[in-house]
């Protein structure tokens, strides 16, 4: 009895160093993000995270339209210049799991509603190193433009945590504030954006 409980015991401490080692080869090789990401994407397409819509009467305030961000070309992006319209905004990194699950999802509602003239889509990196940013979207095939805050951010754009998305609606007001992933490609919040 005693013997068997020892093997046991050994089969346990060897399966957690199997684990432990997998999660310690995928951070070290930068794998850990990518497969963190992968993983929560067919999580988000089961449409079980969704944006909670009913918090939007909670965040109306004067969004910040000062600042810059750089285009992966090096061309400078003002935010004055989407003053008037319906911006959707989100917050990234590319060492971000939760990020890069969602932005397939940003991908495809953004080709849905890039004709609508005012609707607009910034997708801000945050990464301190420019590069990493511009490696993670030059990789990918999303549609929606994308920046780097090389330059910072404002007061309004300030999170606790990545990702994090807000809508600012036409009249300068944030009419949608969340920190965390979402599968924001839904019909309901495409009309949302649509009707603000």
């Amino acid at each position: 009895m005693e013997e068997k409980k020892k093997m046991d015991w050994k089969k346990e401490i060897k399966s957690w160093g199997l684990i432990f080692a997998f999660f310690a080869f995928l951070y070290f090789t930068g794998l850990l993000p990518v497969v963190q990401g992968a993983i929560q994407s067919v999580l988000l397409s089961t449409g079980l995270i969704q944006p909670k819509l009913e918090r939007v009467d909670l965040t109306e305030q004067n969004f910040d339209y000062s600042g810059q961000f750089q285009d992966f070309e090096g061309n400078p992006v003002y935010l004055a210049d989407y003053k008037g319209k319906t911006v959707f905004i989100n917050l990234w990194a590319s060492w971000c799991g939760p990020c890069r699950a969602e932005m397939p999802h940003i991908s495809e509602l953004y080709k849905s509603l890039r004709d609508q003239a005012n609707i607009e889509f910034l997708m801000i990196g945050l990464d301190q190193d420019f590069e990493k940013s511009k490696s993670l979207i030059e990789s990918k095939n999303w549609a929606f433009p994308a920046v780097h805050a090389s330059y910072g951010i404002n007061k309004s754009l300030q999170s606790e945590s990545i990702p994090t998305t807000l809508v600012v609606n036409p009249e300068g007001k944030i009419v949608f504030y969340q920190q965390g992933m979402s599968n924001f490609n839904t019909d309901e919040f495409r009309e949302f954006l649509i009707s603000h």
